[in-house]
């Protein structure tokens, strides 16, 4: 879109010279985060302990059903004694998916998606930890000691908060800029 021949910004300028050119404000944002929290070794830790877990319960489809399974059960319940609220998009099936390296919103997802079936996971760790084989049993073991420290807690609702007000952020430049384009 940059491209000094072809590109739009060229053509944009061409058309209206009085036009400011500003680099994608949210692509900034993101490669700038992403770069920050790689040399914090809170957020190294944090992200590390996510791969590993996600490692443990998501390399086996069985493990992962067991998820669903607890979830299903802990929202029919909530149901059952109108807990939780019905409309379309409420109360969807959650999943772990492996954040992506440059983009700050999986690791935002991810992170609201571990804080939401915290105690299904905390359910098929014990499982594991019980159940598993040797290697399995240990590595689920040292995930629900990380899990359920202080220090996760933390950072994880620290991470959230950031990431949730960048978010925002981002999504009101957006709108900003739609604004604009419309005067």
């Amino acid at each position: 879109m940059e491209g000094e021949i072809h590109g739009l910004k060229t053509l944009i300028m061409e058309d209206t010279p009085s036009a400011y050119y500003i680099h994608c404000f949210a692509h900034q944002l993101q490669l700038t985060l992403v770069a920050i929290s790689k040399r914090n070794d809170e957020c190294i830790w944090l992200f590390d302990t996510i791969a590993i877990l996600l490692n443990v319960i998501g390399v086996s489809c069985k493990r992962r059903e067991m998820i669903r399974e607890i979830q299903a059960q802990k929202i029919a319940k909530a149901l059952e004694i109108d807990e939780l609220e019905t409309r379309t998009r409420l109360n969807q099936e959650l999943g772990l998916k492996r954040p992506g390296d440059t983009r700050w919103s999986s690791h935002y997802k991810t992170l609201l998606n571990v804080m939401d079936l915290f105690s299904a996971i905390v359910n098929v760790l014990v499982i594991i930890g019980k159940k598993g084989s040797l290697d399995d049993k240990a590595k689920a073991q040292g995930v629900l000691y990380s899990i359920e420290s202080f220090d996760f807690s933390f950072m994880a609702q620290l991470m959230t908060t950031i990431l949730g007000t960048l978010m925002i952020c981002v999504l009101l430049y957006k709108e900003g800029i739609k604004i604009l384009l419309m005067l």
